[in-house]
């Protein structure tokens, strides 16, 4: 959320963005917060008119009372005024929620070096590392893969669970473990705290981690309650210091969670992304930091560089994009992404998304900063460590062998029982 004395004392840098941003609907919440703010203290100052007021009563009607004189008149205006001030506070109180819900749906404001794009084919590619693999064969692709080696139940799992579900089986299951347990060691030794986080969470907390109204599409609700599973990790970790005053020794906080993520993953895409890269479950460790805000942009480069490690090590070719205004989303003021080579696929996909947030969330959430000139949002970032499913993908598609195995990557064997390749 941003902070209404930005939009108060320089409206013309949140229009600005917004214009870069294409968003037309949301110029528009600029300038109704700004009625709206207005209106707000107006109504405050006739609060404060009116408080002055009843403290002058009491004294002219104390001097009446002295002078033995009349004092009704001026007791029945005392007598009238605290319930014209719950009136105009109850008025205070639907302006401040009117301009709350505006605010909670403007987007953050982009850093100097956001491109300017209307989709993705605007995102800017700043680095490609590792090479892609050459075969003397025709690769398969991993769906022919899991199928054929029976690594995985696509239809047994539809038919009890519905479409992009899927049972992972045999070395599979492996290799997910090992996925996980890796990254949380790589991590580990980079000094982030290990985290398994709640699966769920309360809707009025979401919303201080993202604008529920554009990501509920995406998002699973319990029924009956005011819960919704967790989409990323990311989240929860970064929700459970809600409504808390941090102390400025204590930052940075630096946490690696691991979770099971939910997503509704609504939409046509095409034959290739079908098998287990875009599925409705699946695991993924997280990197979480939060922040003096000084310090959040060397930090930002830090998660990026933890995952282009973590990359490189798989052996992968990949690639570095800087993501552009018209594909970035609401809640990152700048977002890298990752995008691994899927030879049989022919194409480039996402697999780490890197954003920093700066005080967007922590506002909504009410984190701060316990400061010596009073308090201050932190800043609060977010980086993929890895999603083991389109890992999964990644490897089956760039390391097969023509005899028809999978090579292991060597940083994963410990964690295979010290098997190299997996065969059907």
């Amino acid at each position: 959320m941003l902070d209404i004395k930005l939009i108060r004392d320089t409206p013309d840098v949140v229009r600005a963005d917004l214009e870069k941003r294409k968003d037309k609907e949301k110029l528009e919440y600029v300038n109704k917060i700004l009625d709206l703010d207005k209106k707000q203290l107006e109504l405050k100052q006739k609060v404060e008119k009116l408080r002055c007021r009843r403290n002058e009563i009491s004294r002219e009607i104390g001097q009446k009372k002295k002078a033995c004189k009349d004092a009704s008149e001026l007791l029945n205006e005392a007598a009238k005024i605290p319930m014209q001030i719950e009136t105009i506070e109850a008025d205070q109180k639907h302006v401040q929620n009117e301009i709350k819900h505006y605010l909670m749906r403007l987007p953050n404001i982009l850093h100097e070096d956001v491109p300017v794009g209307d989709d993705e084919s605007g995102n800017k590619v700043i680095g490609e590392f590792g090479k892609k693999p050459s075969y003397v064969f025709e690769p398969k692709s991993h769906i022919d893969i899991l199928e054929e080696y029976d690594w995985v139940d696509l239809k047994r799992a539809a038919k009890i669970a519905g479409a992009r579900q899927y049972f992972l089986k045999g070395d599979l299951v492996l290799l997910d473990l090992a996925l996980q347990r890796y990254a949380m060691d790589f991590m580990h030794e980079k000094g982030f705290k290990l985290m398994y986080p709640p699966f769920m969470m309360h809707r009025d907390v979401y919303e201080g981690v993202t604008d529920l109204k554009d990501f509920e599409e995406v998002m699973y609700k319990i029924q009956g309650e005011e819960l919704y599973l967790i989409a990323t990790s990311e989240h929860p970790m970064t929700a459970m210091y809600h409504d808390e005053i941090l102390e400025h020794d204590e930052m940075p906080i630096k946490l690696c969670g691991l979770s099971t993520c939910f997503r509704k993953e609504a939409g046509a895409h095409g034959k290739d992304q079908k098998g287990i890269f875009r599925v409705h479950q699946f695991n993924k460790v997280e990197q979480v930091i939060i922040c003096d805000p000084k310090k959040s942009w060397e930090f930002h480069e830090e998660l990026l560089n933890n995952a282009k490690e973590f990359f490189e090590s798989l052996g992968f070719h990949f690639r570095i994009v800087n993501i552009c205004t018209g594909d970035i989303g609401t809640v990152a003021a700048k977002k890298y992404d990752i995008e691994v080579w899927y030879p049989v696929q022919n194409a480039y996909r996402e697999v780490v998304s890197c954003s920093n947030c700066t005080d967007y969330q922590a506002r909504r959430l009410k984190i701060r900063i316990r400061g010596k000139e009073g308090n201050y949002q932190p800043h609060t970032l977010n980086a993929t460590c890895v999603a083991t499913s389109r890992a999964i993908v990644a490897i089956l598609e760039n390391f097969q062998q023509k005899d028809g195995s999978i090579k292991i990557p060597d940083v994963l064997v410990p964690y295979m029982n010290g098997k190299r390749f997996l065969k059907p």
